[in-house]
Parts: C-alpha cells; sequence; structure tokens
C-alpha cells in the first residue's frame, strides 16, 4: 500500500510517499497554501493521484509530550483532510522532524532559496520513514 505523508505548515506543506512495498518513502513537493481548506482539497487530490492508501500528518507534539497551539492545527487539518477522502488518516508524531531535515540540508550544502523550497518536503519524508519504520517492527 502507498502511504502519503504531510508536514503541515502555515504556508508551505511538505508532501512525500511510499512505495507500494512500504520500503521507500520520497519526496513528492512542496504546496504553497495559506488556506487550510484549499491546501486540504489539494492533498486529497495527491492522494488520490498517488493512489495512497493512508495518510499520515504530522503531529508537532512538544518535547515533554504535551500538545501546543501547532499540533491542534494539525489535527484540525487532520479531521479536515479525514472528510475528503476515503483512505485513513493517522496523526503521527513528528518531533524534531524539521530539526533533522535542516541537519540533512547542512550535510549536503543546501543554502537559501533552494533550501527554503525542500525543507518541508524532506520532513515529509523523515515522518513518513519514521512511520514505516514504525510498521515494519509492528508487522513482524
Amino acid at each position: 500500500m502507498r502511504i502519503l505523508a504531510v508536514d503541515y505548515g502555515d504556508a508551505r506543506t511538505g508532501i512525500a510517499i511510499s512505495d507500494n512495498s512500504e520500503m521507500l518513502a520520497s519526496p513528492v513537493c512542496t504546496i504553497t497554501e495559506y488556506h487550510a481548506d484549499r491546501l486540504a482539497d489539494k492533498v486529497a487530490a495527491l492522494a488520490k493521484e498517488h493512489q495512497a492508501g493512508e495518510i499520515i500528518v504530522g503531529l508537532p507534539i512538544n518535547m515533554n509530550g504535551t500538545k501546543g497551539a501547532r499540533a491542534e492545527k494539525c489535527e484540525a487539518f487532520g479531521e479536515m483532510l479525514r472528510g475528503l477522502v476515503d483512505v485513513e488518516v493517522r496523526m503521527w508524531d513528528e518531533r524534531s522532524t524539521t530539526v533533522t531535515a535542516h541537519q540533512y540540508l547542512n550535510e549536503t550544502n543546501v543554502r537559501g532559496k533552494k533550501r527554503k523550497a525542500v525543507v518541508d518536503t524532506v520532513a515529509a519524508t523523515i515522518i513518513l520513514e519514521s512511520y514505516l519504520a514504525y510498521r515494519s517492527k509492528a508487522n513482524k
């Protein structure tokens, strides 16, 4: 089954997709959209286009395990998405994924405008890799 991952942001949202074997996570795109309802429509269309059987939305839980305003926004976006698709939408703990994405981009010397354009997609890919690893262990 293909799984679509979403790193939801107020302006830029990263999208990644797995292969059918759930082994590889690949970046898809970064969507620039300021309106959550229009973004949800675009994500739903991408899920359909890529034949995703499940959608994972990153949930930025605080390091102490609590949910802040950002997590609440992500949960509201997940609910909006659930109303638009016929596949399961799950929230997935994404603590530190943006920090990890910036570390990857530092290691590959991606800077400036190019970095801004890809950091959210890299974060979505990291979220998806984490979820795929979890599924792999859970299925053993």
